[in-house]
């Protein structure tokens, strides 16, 4: 289901559902275009929301949403480099096109500004 990959994502770090016994997330979502999610609102918003509690959410979105905060914490360490990319494009994209919605996600999953400071350094596009 592409909610579940674009949820995770948007999330700020996880892309796919965690499982205890394994060292990686599942790659099972790696396939989803996201070209086709992140340029078209109508499809991004729903699952923004979701992340934010201020929307449904499907089954498999609530779980992956309990894995943000250890993603942000180690750097997507159980990603796969698909789900690292992926999660970065999707990053960059809130960071400069959705300022909004980034903050939200910002204050609501690190307050702190601890680990997000380093995405918009990086990704933040130069207005001219």
């Amino acid at each position: 289901m592409n909610s579940c990959i674009v949820l995770l994502v948007l999330s700020v770090a996880v892309m796919a559902l965690a499982r205890p016994d394994e060292a990686r997330y599942t790659d099972r979502y790696d396939n989803v275009n996201l070209d086709e999610i992140l340029s078209n609102r109508r499809l991004l918003v729903p699952y923004v929301k979701c992340i934010l509690d201020q929307g449904k959410c499907a089954p498999d979105d609530k779980e992956l949403k309990e894995h943000i905060i250890e993603a942000l914490e180690n750097e997507c360490g159980k990603c796969t480099e698909t789900q690292k990319s992926g999660t970065r494009r999707v990053i960059g994209h809130l960071i400069n096109h959705e300022d909004a919605y980034w903050r939200e996600l910002t204050a609501k999953y690190d307050p702190q500004r601890k680990f997000t400071a380093k995405y918009e350094k990086e990704l933040k596009e130069i207005k001219q």
